[in-house]
């Protein structure tokens, strides 16, 4: 049996394992199509010969762009890496000046993209990059060089024994690829990772993984230049889990029914987008259905795993899941085991409604810089509790510094930062990678986190604040999008709040609220006093020091394109604080 130590090995012990003849999965031009766990491994050996004669050795780099997550890109994943070179998975949504920089800062010599929005965005800075020899498409588009033009390069068998000498020479401890992380402040870092520590999170990880090995099906639809999504592909191939590809967030729903999987994962943010689409269609019921759907909620946002709240309260959970929670999970698709959610913070809310309605969703906590697994829930063998990240994985540490910083050793734990050795040595220190994470271990041992270390700030009357703290109560309301709180050196903390425009635009026209625009709507007394309602309600679970004492909406929405947003969707605060320094200004009488 194969030893899967190095990233290429994965497809390759598929093969031995469980040769599957779905093994990936993609939708193109409406109709699914796959190949086999063969025509992988063989296409990403074209791949590999294809590149070694266009002069690609151990240790360049190959970018990869793509707007979806699509075959293509597991097949170059692995044609690059078996050379001993490196990819660089770039994020679509960036600017074109961070492309230049990746691109230069990487010294890539070939990119591979996905659409003709991408290729445009590379081919206007290409003559910035001086390292990058060419470009080539997924999509076919008229003028550009099509991937496929490398796998017909790559059909000189007689190449392969030069890629078996190349894959020979390459170790474990190897770097792998280059991640490169938009941060909320300043350049991308490019976070290294190597072989063994992606593919050892991929193996520990799979103890957390409720599936029936070689049988399962997976929805992918997070990006999969993002490590959380890329590590659990190799997981997936790892427990012979055929790979089907989601077409775009908005196609979601309908490739749910399509695929019925057994696992996904999924972000915070498109969890709360569920939920308030599920209990907008529940307020369009009457009568018996809609209080017998509301009842239901009730009961399920007081979900507790493992009977904790009695016999009684089992009796009604059975009763809702029988006559409306079975609805949520034919929605979607009917065979779901289990949700891994990462990247932000899970309200607790919706763990316990969706757990109630026996669709698992288990929170888990990781970084970039960590490939990226850390800690995981896991409903089994009481592994499970809400509002927690789960225990650590296998032969992972952690620990909490004085300060409550969250301070990780294991195998996963990244190279550094490529060209950096100052930022490097900031994190890493004494075998311990400083996470910049606030958090606590509890007496079972699972993690918690509360707050990230940099992004907490002092009041000037000296009181600190967690504004994620903050933030994640209050976008438990239908009325809040995105929030972000303000106040380091000022007297009292404030908010910027973007309002969900489309439950905001329902609500005022039940209430006959005439408006012109998105500006005009939030301008509205009716609609400030209604949000400064929904601020005081959340206000109350904080200590005076804490609580939002003024606020301002914003009449556009936050995105990663107008620089709100880095592309996992975190908070780009000091980004947003200049975005909106009239408000802050307004706010604060400067």
């Amino acid at each position: 049996m194969i030893e899967v130590k190095r990233l290429f090995d994965f497809p390759y012990y598929q093969l031995e394992k469980y040769n599957l003849d779905k093994a990936l999965v993609t939708k193109y031009n409406g109709e699914w199509k796959s190949i086999s766990t063969q025509e992988y491994v063989d296409q990403a050996n074209a791949i590999s010969r294809g590149l070694l004669k266009l002069g690609v050795n151990a240790n360049d780099k190959v970018a990869i762009i793509s707007t979806n997550n699509r075959t293509e890109w597991n097949i170059v994943d692995i044609g690059v890496m078996q050379l001993g070179a490196q990819d660089v998975p770039i994020y679509p949504t960036i600017s074109k000046e961070d492309y230049a920089y990746v691109l230069n800062h990487s010294e890539s010599v070939y990119c591979f993209v996905s659409d003709k929005e991408v290729l445009d965005k590379v081919l206007s800075i290409k003559d910035q990059v001086k390292s990058l020899r060419g470009v080539y498409t997924f999509d076919e588009i008229d003028g550009a060089n099509h991937w496929t033009e490398v796998l017909e390069l790559g059909s000189d068998i007689s190449l392969q024994d030069e890629v078996k000498n190349r894959m020979g020479r390459v170790n474990e401890n190897d770097l792998a690829t280059l991640i490169y992380t938009s941060g909320t402040t300043g350049r991308p870092k490019g976070v290294m990772l190597s072989h063994k520590n992606i593919s050892t999170n991929a193996i520990y990880s799979t103890d957390r993984l409720p599936i029936v090995v070689g049988k399962s099906i997976a929805l992918s639809f997070l990006p999969v230049c993002h490590i959380y999504e890329r590590m659990l592909l190799y997981m997936y191939q790892y427990n012979g889990v055929s790979i089907h590809y989601a077409e775009s967030l908005e196609t979601i729903s309908d490739n749910l029914k399509e695929v019925q999987p057994d696992v996904m994962t999924a972000v915070p943010r498109l969890l709360e987008k569920v939920y308030d689409k599920i209990i907008a269609k529940g307020a369009d019921l009457t009568g018996i259905k809609k209080a017998l759907f509301f009842w239901a909620v009730k009961v399920g946002l007081k979900f507790k795993p493992y009977g904790q709240n009695g016999w009684w309260y089992e009796k009604k959970l059975g009763l809702a899941r029988k006559l409306i929670f079975s609805k949520w999970q034919e929605a979607l698709g009917g065979n779901l085991k289990v949700i891994a959610s990462g990247s932000a913070a899970l309200q607790p809310r919706l763990a316990r409604v969706f757990n109630a309605a026996n669709i698992k969703v288990m929170e888990g906590y990781g970084l970039t810089e960590t490939s990226p697994v850390v800690s995981v829930n896991d409903e089994r063998n009481r592994g499970f509790k809400i509002g927690t990240v789960g225990k650590p994985i296998a032969d992972t540490e952690v620990k909490i510094a004085d300060d409550g910083e969250i301070l990780v050793k294991g195998p996963q734990v990244m190279m550094g930062y490529y060209k950096d050795e100052q930022k490097t040595n900031e994190v890493l220190k004494d075998g311990y990678f400083h996470t910049g994470d606030i958090g606590e271990i509890d007496a079972e041992g699972f993690l918690r986190i509360t707050d990230r270390k940099k992004e907490m700030f002092k009041t000037s009357g000296g009181k600190y604040v967690a504004p994620q703290v903050i933030e994640n109560k209050m976008k438990q309301s239908r009325f809040i999008e995105q929030i972000m709180v303000i106040g380091e050196g000022q007297k009292m903390p404030a908010a910027f709040v973007q309002p969900n425009f489309e439950f905001l635009e329902e609500w005022a026209h039940r209430h006959e609220i005439n408006f012109k625009n998105r500006k005009d709507l939030i301008s509205q007394q009716a609609v400030i006093d209604r949000y400064q309602e929904e601020i005081d309600h959340y206000n109350v679970n904080f200590g005076k020091w804490e609580q939002v004492k003024k606020f301002e909406l914003t009449p556009d929405e936050w995105g990663i394109d107008a620089g709100h947003l880095t592309p996992t969707m975190k908070l780009k605060r000091r980004a947003v604080k200049a975005i909106y320094k009239d408000l802050f200004e307004k706010i604060y009488d400067i």
